[in-house]
């Protein structure tokens, strides 16, 4: 008997008396007979390839594809686990069984790139979990296909070399001194010319100015140290043929001191002298201080 063509027959059952007899008594019933199953059906993929397209900005963990063996049988004979035998790209996937559906569920474990790499092949297998060995004759009770991904381009915003660029100048630099110099790349395939601004929001005095097409970084304003020692600014890198592609990179300039300015006493000091005080005899009020280069008298009589 096979389950698979028929799980269920129904059987008509008649007793009779007198040995079956003319003129004998009978009765009748009705036997069903339910086939159980067992694990007599290996696992088949309807397909010996399947092709999928994702996009290169799909988060990780995120599920790639489904796939799926056909078992003929039923309940925990039908249970299978998947595996990638191999393939491109050690590690970019996981396949996993989804226990409801006995899916093979291929799960993204890597950032994709479609500039680094267009497309993976995988080999996959799937095997079932619970194998009777009263029916390994019938095996082998696993099945391969191959899978195809291929990444489809998303246009990225540009990429800065360096995310954040540390530069200094002179606090005495003229106006137009080039400091420095940030650069980005347009990662797609398109690699489309950047133009570049500063984020006025980080440099609301416009201190500075950055060439559009080199972006080389100049002062626009005298600096003063004392006022402002530090300067963040936030780069913006356009892509020319798509300016809704913006990147940013950070500028910290860092303004360098020169000798600009002549000392100062933090307090006005005070000293009072009694008229017959004796010649190079000084009392200061305040006794705090321990040398004086230079004194504001008051006197009063």
């Amino acid at each position: 008997m096979d389950r698979e063509t028929r799980d269920q027959y129904v059987l008509v059952i008649q007793a009779k008396d007198m040995v079956g007899q003319m003129g004998g008594l009978s009765g009748t019933t009705s036997v069903t007979v339910t086939l159980t199953d067992v694990n007599d059906n290996p696992p088949r993929f309807a397909h010996k390839s399947y092709q999928y397209t994702v996009l290169e900005s799909l988060p990780v963990q995120s599920v790639v594809a489904r796939i799926k063996a056909a078992d003929a049988d039923i309940g925990s004979n039908a249970e299978m686990d998947y595996r990638i035998m191999d393939g491109d790209g050690p590690g970019m996937f996981n396949i996993t069984t989804d226990e409801d559906t006995q899916e093979g569920v291929i799960i993204l474990q890597k950032p994709l790139d479609f500039e680094t790499r267009s497309g993976f092949a995988l080999r996959i297998e799937a095997t079932n979990r619970n194998i009777d060995s009263n029916f390994l004759s019938l095996g082998p009770f696993s099945d391969t296909t191959s899978v195809k991904v291929a990444v489809e381009d998303v246009n990225e915003p540009p990429i800065f070399s360096a995310p954040l660029s540390k530069m200094m100048v002179s606090e005495d630099a003229k106006v137009g001194t080039s400091i420095g110099r940030v650069s980005a790349h347009d990662p797609d395939t398109s690699n489309s010319a950047i133009r570049y601004s500063i984020d006025r929001n980080t440099d609301l005095e416009r201190f500075f100015n950055v060439d559009a097409l080199s972006g080389i970084i100049s002062t626009a304003k005298p600096l003063d140290r004392e006022a402002n020692s530090i300067h963040n600014l936030t780069i913006f890198a356009i892509e020319s043929l798509d300016p809704n592609q913006i990147g940013k990179g950070i500028a910290l300039i860092t303004v360098l001191d020169v000798n600009d300015n002549a000392p100062v006493f933090a307090i006005d000091y005070e000293t009072i002298l009694c008229e017959n005080s004796m010649p190079g005899q000084v009392r200061p009020r305040d006794t705090s201080v321990v040398s004086i280069a230079f004194f504001r008298l008051f006197f009063s009589l």
